[in-house]
This record gives C-alpha cells, structure tokens and sequence, in this order.
C-alpha cells in the first residue's frame, strides 16, 4: 500500500465543496471515482483543508492511498484523464512514508481573497472574484486587519455551524494590498475557523468603503460574538493557496 500525495487546483463553482456530501457533487467525490476507476479499489481521499461551495484552490494538498504499483507521474496524469470534464486538475502526485497524512502533518495554511474594485462587471473573472465597486481604501483596510493578527478568541468571526472545539486560533499574517484594480487579502495560520477567513473580509471592506472605523475591527473581535460581525463575503474570492508542511 503507497500513500500519495496530490497537490489539487480546482474551481469552487460547480461544487457543494471539498467534502463528499449527500446532496450535490463535491472534490472529495470526484477524486475518489477517478482514483477507483484507475485502481478498481476503494479510495478514500483526506485533504489538508475543507472549502465550502464555490471557494477555490490553487494547491490543495491531499492524500490517497493505493494498492496497486503506480509511479507517481502515470497516477498524476490517469486521475487527470479521468477527471475530465471538472475544472480539478492534479498538478503535482508523490508518494510519501505511511505515517504522513495531509491534515494531521500539515502545520500552516494559506488562502488568498481576491476583491476586483471597480465599476464594470466581471466578466472573466465572474465567480473568481467580488466585485465592490464603490472604491475602497486598501491602505486602511490593512490597518484595521492588524488588530486581527496573533491569539485570539475568533467568535465573532466564526459561522455558528464551526465544529472547532475551540474559538481561539492564532492567525500569523493578514495582509492587505491593492494591484490595480484588484484588492488582495493574504491570510495565513496553522488553521482557521469555519468561514473565519470570509468573516475577516467581508467586514474589512466596510473598513474600505468608510463604512466603519479602523478601530470598529477591535471592537467587534473583542465582543466575541457573531452578531458583532459586519458582513460575511462571498465564496466567490476565497482560494486556499498552500498547505505548509515540516518537510
């Protein structure tokens, strides 16, 4: 039996999420067909992270586990045969010791949020992105999400559907900076709450639009509930980016 290690980049879109689920297709569900199609064994997949319907990811770490000999480079490129049409790709498969696993070893994740800030509708980037197009002030934004960085309690920023034991996480980066017309949020941490990252977004861009004060940001972490948040944003922005691993 070889442990595999997939790296996954997917669009969100078409999906209920990362994880099987009983009422719509998902990642989890995709891989695991085309893992049993090419194996004819019954494939169980474990991420490094859960995403909800339509978040995206550019390099989703996973793992499968496989009977049969496969060079990693001919299971990269059969999974890929077979997960055609779904916008899910493998983009890197190694093979790994049997005591590494995609979610326990994993000691740091990133995520990306991307806000396009501007008038005109989305075109290319329909259901990649938010679209705010009243301007937004980067600049302040940034500021207010330090009061976000380091220890905390995170009810406030945390869906009432978290099965987290606890609310306190420690969140190493919250960086804020505008590319043109493009708004991005950098998050990093060894883990996050259910819709933590979205949380924080939604209601910096009040922040940004002038909607609430720097401060305001404080204020509504330290009240340590959800009814303090400002806004939660849409999945359409958010790609988990990196799985970070000792290695």
């Amino acid at each position: 039996m070889t442990r595999f290690a997939l790296t996954l980049e997917f669009d969100g879109g078409p999906f209920m999420g990362l994880q099987r689920q009983d009422h719509g297709p998902s990642i989890q569900q995709a891989v695991e067909d085309a893992a049993r199609a090419v194996t004819g064994e019954d494939v169980r997949m474990h991420a490094a992270g859960r995403t909800d319907s339509g978040v995206h990811a550019l390099g989703m770490v996973a793992h499968v586990e496989i009977a049969k000999p496969f060079e990693p480079s001919r299971l990269m490129a059969a999974l890929n045969a077979l997960l055609r049409p779904d916008p899910i790709a493998v983009i890197a498969c190694e093979a790994r010791p049997d005591d590494w696993h995609a979610r326990f070893s994993c000691i740091g994740r990133a995520y990306e949020y991307r806000i396009v800030n501007r008038r005109a509708p989305l075109t290319l980037e329909r259901g990649k992105a938010w679209a705010i197009t009243r301007p937004l002030d980067a600049g302040a934004m940034h500021e207010a999400a330090q009061h976000l960085v380091g220890r905390h309690d995170f009810t406030t920023f945390r869906s009432v559907h978290c099965q987290s034991q606890s609310p306190e996480k420690t969140l190493d980066r919250l960086d804020i900076s505008r590319e043109g017309e493009h708004v991005i949020v950098r998050a990093e941490a060894r883990s996050f709450l259910h819709h933590q990252v979205r949380s924080m977004v939604g209601t910096l861009s009040l922040v940004g639009l002038g909607q609430w004060r720097v401060d305001q940001v404080r204020e509504a972490l330290e009240a340590k509930d959800r009814a303090a948040l400002g806004l939660n944003a849409p999945p359409d922005g958010l790609y988990f980016v990196r799985a970070v691993y000792p290695d």
